[in-house]
C-alpha cells in the first residue's frame, strides 16, 4: 500500500496534519471576535505591531485581522486540496498534488515570516519562537518538495527481434510472407 508514497508526500501530509487544525482555530477565533482573536498568543505580535508601529485604530485593526484570517484560511484550503489530491494514487505518483502544496507553503511561509519579523520588532519572544518554528517547518517541507522529484515514467524500449530466416537469394520480403 505504501510502495508509491514519496517522502515529500508523507512530509506534506504531516505538515497538513499540524497546520489545518492549528491555523483553522486561529482564523475562526479572529472571525468570531476580531480584536480578541488578534490579541491571542499566535497573533499577539501582529496585533502589537499594528497598534504600536503602524498606529492602526479600531476598524483598521479589524480589517487587518480579517485579512490575516483570510490568509491563514487560504493556506488551510490549499493544504486540504493537497490532502484530497494525495488520496488519488495516480496523482500522487506523478506529483500532481505538489502544486497545491507549493502554493500553501509559499503563502504560509510569507505569513510566518512577516509574523516573525513583527514579533522580533515588538520584542514578543514566545511569538517569535512560534513563528520561527512554523517558518522552519514550511521551509523544510519546501526544500524536500523541490529536491525530491516524482519518479519518471519508465521508458518502453522496443527491441526488434528477428525471428524470420534469412532470405534466400536476397528476395524481397513481402508483407503477406511474414
Amino acid at each position: 500500500m505504501f510502495r508509491n508514497w514519496r517522502i515529500g508526500s508523507v512530509n506534506g501530509a504531516l505538515l497538513a496534519a499540524y497546520f489545518i487544525p492549528a491555523w483553522t482555530l486561529v482564523a475562526f477565533n479572529i472571525m468570531v471576535a476580531p480584536v480578541h482573536g488578534l490579541y491571542e498568543r499566535p497573533n499577539v505580535a501582529v496585533a502589537l505591531f499594528l497598534s504600536d508601529h503602524l498606529q492602526m485604530a479600531g476598524m483598521s485593526t479589524v480589517r487587518a485581522a480579517w485579512l490575516l484570517a483570510l490568509g491563514r484560511l487560504t493556506v488551510v484550503a490549499f493544504l486540504a486540496i493537497y490532502l484530497a489530491l494525495l488520496c488519488i494514487p495516480r496523482v500522487r505518483k506523478n506529483g500532481g498534488s505538489d502544486e497545491a502544496l507549493g502554493i500553501a507553503l509559499a503563502i504560509g511561509s510569507l505569513i510566518s515570516f512577516t509574523s516573525m519579523l513583527m514579533a522580533s520588532k515588538v520584542g514578543e519572544m514566545a511569538a517569535l519562537r512560534l513563528h520561527a518554528t512554523e517558518l522552519l517547518l514550511l521551509l523544510g517541507a519546501a526544500i524536500v518538495v523541490l529536491i525530491e522529484r516524482p519518479a519518471a515514467a519508465p521508458k518502453i524500449v522496443q527491441e526488434t527481434v528477428e525471428t524470420a530466416a534469412p532470405l534466400g537469394l536476397e528476395q524481397a520480403e513481402l508483407l503477406h510472407n511474414r
